[in-house]
C-alpha cells in the first residue's frame, strides 16, 4: 500500500494543537513500529532455529494465494497401494455368491478372475515372556552352586530387541520417557514406566558405544565435513549439539560450549578437509572453509527484508543467482545434470554472486552500513580459500 499525501502545513495550522500533537505522535510511533518489524529477526533471515517461532505462525510474504482448490486437482496421476501377490497374504476369503441377484436361481463354480480386495490389519501384540528357572543345588560337600543364565542373556528384565525399539522410540522418534513408556504400555501391551524408559536408554547407549567411537576416530580422516551446532539443555545446563555430516555417517556430540576448542577436540588441531559451515568464528581456525549456501540465502533475505532501499535492491539482487544454484543443485541430485555441467553453469552464477558481493562492500550510502560492508566483505574476501568438494551436502553447495 502506497503511503498517502503529507498533510499541507496551512490544513496542519488550521488544526487544534491537540490533534497536531496526536497525529505527530502516531506518525512517529507507526515509523518506529516498521523499524522494529524491518529489524525483526526470523529463521528465514537469520540463523535462529525454526523451534524459535510458533508452531501457528504464518509465514509473511511469499507467494501469492491460488485460486485452485485444495486437494488433488483434477487430472493428477492416480496414487494407490497395489495388491500384494496372493502367496503373501495371511488369508483368504472367498466370497462366490450362492444365488442370482435378480431372479434367486442357485448358482455354481468360481470366477477365474475375482475382484480382489486386501485389507490390512494390525496384529494384537503380547510380549514375548521367557522364564529362566535358575535352581539351586546343595552338594554333599555342604557346598550349594546356582545354575547360570544362557549366554546372552541380559540380566535386566528387557531383552535387545526391547532395548533397542526404546531408544529408537526417544533417540530417532523424540518421544519423552513418559509418552515411550505409555507406548509400550497401551500398544505393546509391555508394562513400562517412565524411570524405566530411562535406564532401558543407558543400556542402549551403551550397546552403541563402540561403534560411535570407531565413527569419532573417522572424524578426522573425513575429506569433507558439514558442521552446525544447535542449542539444547543437559539437565539444567545450556549445551549444543554439534552435527557432523560426512559421505557415509552422521555424526552427533553433545556439548555444553560451542567454542573452537569442541572442533579441534572431535577432528584434531591438524585437520585438512574442507569444512561446511557457516561463518561463525569457532570455524576460522581451519584453514578450508566453504560458507553454507543456506545461511547465505537467509543473509540475502535479511538484505531483502531491510526498510533501506539500496540493501533490499541488493538482497534481490544476490537472491536471485542464489535460487538458480538451488535449482540446478535439485537437478544434480535427481540426476538431470551431471556434476560438470553443473560446474560449468556456475561460473556465469558465480560470477555475478562476485560482483554483486564487491557492490555491496564498497556501497557507503546504506543505512547502518558496516553491517553489510562486514558481511559482503567477507563473503568475497573469502571465496579464494574456499576449496571445491566431490560431495556437497544438501544444504551446503558448493560453486
Amino acid at each position: 500500500m502506497d503511503a498517502p499525501a503529507p498533510i499541507p502545513p496551512e490544513v496542519l495550522a488550521s488544526l487544534p494543537p491537540s490533534v497536531v500533537a496526536l497525529i505527530e505522535y502516531l506518525t512517529a510511533r507507526v515509523a518506529q513500529l516498521e523499524a522494529q518489524l524491518a529489524g525483526k529477526k526470523t529463521p528465514t533471515n537469520s540463523s535462529l532455529p525454526p523451534s524459535s517461532t510458533h508452531p501457528h505462525d504464518k509465514p509473511t510474504g511469499g507467494k501469492p494465494k491460488s485460486s485452485r482448490k485444495q486437494g488433488a486437482q483434477p487430472g493428477h496421476p492416480k496414487n494407490e497401494r497395489e495388491l500384494i501377490p496372493v502367496e503373501q497374504c495371511n488369508e483368504v476369503v472367498p466370497c462366490v455368491p450362492k444365488e442370482c441377484r435378480r431372479c434367486g436361481k442357485e448358482l455354481a463354480g468360481v470366477d477365474s478372475e475375482p475382484l480382489r480386495h486386501q485389507v490390512w490389519e494390525l496384529p494384537e501384540i503380547q510380549p514375548i515372556i521367557t522364564e529362566y528357572q535358575q535352581h539351586r543345588l546343595v552338594c554333599s560337600c555342604g557346598c550349594s552352586t546356582c545354575g547360570e543364565l544362557p549366554q546372552g542373556v541380559p540380566t535386566g528384565q528387557a531383552g535387545p530387541r526391547l532395548i533397542a525399539f526404546a531408544g529408537l522410540l526417544m533417540a530417532c522418534f523424540r518421544q519423552s520417557k513418559r509418552r515411550a513408556a505409555q507406548f509400550l504400555s497401551m500398544i505393546l501391551n509391555q508394562p513400562a514406566s517412565a524411570g524405566w524408559m530411562v535406564l532401558l536408554q543407558n543400556r542402549a547407549a551403551e550397546a552403541v558405544q563402540p561403534a560411535y567411537d570407531e565413527l569419532a576416530e573417522q572424524l578426522a580422516e573425513q575429506a569433507c565435513l558439514n558442521i552446525d551446532e544447535s542449542p539444547t539443555k543437559e539437565g539444567q545446563a545450556k549445551a549444543w549439539v554439534w552435527t557432523l555430516v560426512a559421505a557415509a555417517f552422521t555424526f552427533f556430540a553433545c556439548r555444553t560450549s560451542r567454542a573452537a576448542d569442541v572442533v579441534k577436540d572431535l577432528l584434531g588441531v591438524d585437520y585438512a578437509g574442507v569444512i561446511h559451515c557457516d561463518r561463525a568464528r569457532m570455524y576460522w581456525a581451519f584453514g578450508r572453509l566453504q560458507w553454507c549456501w543456506a545461511h547465505l540465502k537467509r543473509d540475502f533475505q535479511a538484505l531483502i527484508d531491510d526498510p533501506c532501499g539500496t540493501k533490499k535492491r541488493l538482497g534481490h539482487d544476490l537472491m536471485k543467482p542464489t535460487k538458480e544454484l538451488f535449482a540446478l543443485w535439485k537437478k544434480v541430485r535427481d540426476g538431470t545434470i551431471s556434476r560438470q555441467t553443473f560446474l560449468q553453469e556456475m561460473q556465469s552464477i558465480r560470477q555475478r554472486v562476485d560482483a554483486l558481493l564487491l557492490r555491496g562492500y564498497f556501497n557507503a550510502r546504506t543505512r547502518s552500513w558496516w553491517s553489510t560492508r562486514n558481511d559482503c566483505g567477507r563473503s568475497w574476501k573469502s571465496k579464494g580459500s574456499s576449496r571445491r568438494t566431490t560431495r556437497p551436502s544438501k544444504r551446503c553447495v558448493t560453486p
